[in-house]
């Protein structure tokens, strides 16, 4: 299967048309996609004719941009003009934005095609794509299997060929763990690098948008064609945002890559572990120095994260009362209303974390439990500065195990929860980090391994990326 990279070249230089590669992934998704279930709407028409306009464009000597014709799969949480945005979740029934993320905006401008708008867990809430209001996303390598979350749909779509490059959101690890457990890379920038404007949130500190696709190279492609500062996302960072794909062929000679101890050890499954080890040995060959460090406040980044994330959760999440759009259920007054819209349509794991986050914000109890969590974020940052002056980056499993079978852990929330162990830390303190696919574990299903950064240093990790990658 062609790359993205090829895929633009081809249409660019004529070889092929945007059409063809269009009508080419839409045989694929009527092949698989009642099988797998990653979207929730495929845009064929508006994709063929998007692929027209494209090829028009070519035809008439202009160049789209370095996306040309290429298609790519939108997680249903990416605001997209005229097109329903529904989050997974019956709460946003009959919506359709009026406008387009920023993000689409500059897929748009690069050349690119949307073939769809893929499944999620609602609102983002979930690290299986079981908790969706339009039925669970299957992983295309084992159908019985989940393919993590909560970007499990664009991840599903890139790993079963229907579209070669997809964004998704990652808060807490919904992009890097489904690229894990679906064989594919998966890349969460620093906060603040790609524009959250048109995203709608789910906890506004934590959430960034960042590409899937099959090939490092595709992923540091399409990272450069989002990211930059915007002025209409008050969070986006004001410095330029030099691209990352010239720098991949640099390699990793005398880079300092450290193993983080607390995320390599327990609970985490020995082929996964195994898997890291080799990728350190990898990296080590390839000219790297690589060592243990101890990041310890790692440890406790799950406990605050499930009480930062509900509690901006609980509060981003009000807006959604029946009265301005979406789902309305009528009632006898305003507060059954909204009380009733509610009730029939949030699901159980977003009730769930609206609760947790409405608690640990309530009068009384903010010192003990946010307060606290906030506390722990703060000492993570310090941890992961002191990490950075030994190493320049760190390297983790992303998942603690492969793909775990659809229904396994759907009433052990926690157990649910610490699937994203090794992937939370770098939401907490906002720093990039990239999954890269890195052999299979005992069950023949993929294993993905995590290499972390500082803040803006995308250019090295994408360097290592391409090195594991090479080795793998």
């Amino acid at each position: 299967m062609s790359t993205a990279i090829e895929l633009s070249a081809q249409v660019r230089s004529g070889e092929r048309s945007a059409r063809e590669i269009v009508d080419q992934h839409l045989t694929a998704i009527d092949g698989r996609e009642d099988e797998v279930h990653a979207f929730n709407l495929v845009l064929a028409d508006a994709a063929r004719a998007g692929a027209d306009e494209v090829d028009r464009r070519v035809a008439a000597g202009e160049d789209p941009g370095p996306l040309t014709g290429v298609p790519v799969a939108l997680k249903d949480n990416l605001c997209t003009r005229g097109v329903p945005t529904t989050c997974s979740s019956r709460i946003l029934e009959g919506w359709t934005p009026p406008y387009d993320a920023t993000v689409v905006s500059k897929l748009a401008a690069a050349g690119a095609v949307i073939i769809g708008k893929t499944n999620l867990d609602e609102f983002a809430m979930g690290s299986s794509t079981e908790n969706s209001a339009f039925g669970v996303t299957r992983n295309p390598h084992d159908t019985t299997r989940v393919p993590g979350g909560s970007s499990g749909g664009s991840a599903a779509a890139v790993a079963a060929g229907f579209a070669p490059l997809a964004l998704g959101s990652d808060t807490g690890g919904s992009i890097r763990q489904p690229a894990a457990l679906c064989g594919v890379v998966g890349m969460k920038p620093t906060y603040g690098r790609v524009s959250r404007y048109g995203l709608v949130a789910f906890a506004s500190s934590l959430d960034q948008i960042g590409p899937f696709a099959n090939t490092v190279a595709d992923a540091a492609l399409l990272f450069d064609v989002i990211a930059g500062h915007d002025q209409r996302d008050t969070t986006s960072i004001p410095e330029n945002s030099p691209p990352v794909s010239p720098t991949l062929a640099e390699g990793v000679d005398g880079l300092r890559i450290g193993l983080v101890t607390e995320l390599s050890s327990d609970g985490i499954a020995a082929d996964v572990a195994g898997r890291v080890q080799a990728a350190a040995e990898a990296l080590e060959q390839s000219g790297a120095k690589v060592g243990e460090i101890s990041v310890p406040s790692t440890t406790f980044g799950v406990s605050a994260y499930y009480l930062i994330a509900p509690a901006e959760a609980s509060s981003n999440l009000a807006r959604y009362d029946g009265v301005r759009y979406g789902l309305r259920v009528d009632a006898d007054t305003t507060g059954e209303m909204m009380q009733t819209t509610r009730t029939a349509g949030f699901g159980p794991e977003v009730k769930r974390r609206i609760m947790l986050g409405t608690y640990a914000l309530s009068a009384g109890y903010w010192d003990a439990y946010y307060g606290k969590a906030l506390k722990v974020r703060t000492l993570m940052v310090r941890d992961f500065d002191a990490a950075y002056e030994q190493y320049d980056l760190l390297l983790t499993p992303t998942a603690p195990t492969t793909a775990f079978e659809i229904g396994a852990k759907t009433d052990d929330p926690l157990a649910m929860y610490l699937s994203d162990v090794c992937t939370i830390p770098s939401n907490l303190v906002g720093q990039p980090a990239i999954s890269v696919p890195f052999g299979v574990g005992h069950d023949g299903l993929p294993v993905g391994v995590q290499l972390m950064a500082p803040p803006m240093g995308e250019s090295t990790m994408f360097r290592a990326a391409a090195a594991l990658e090479a080795a793998s």
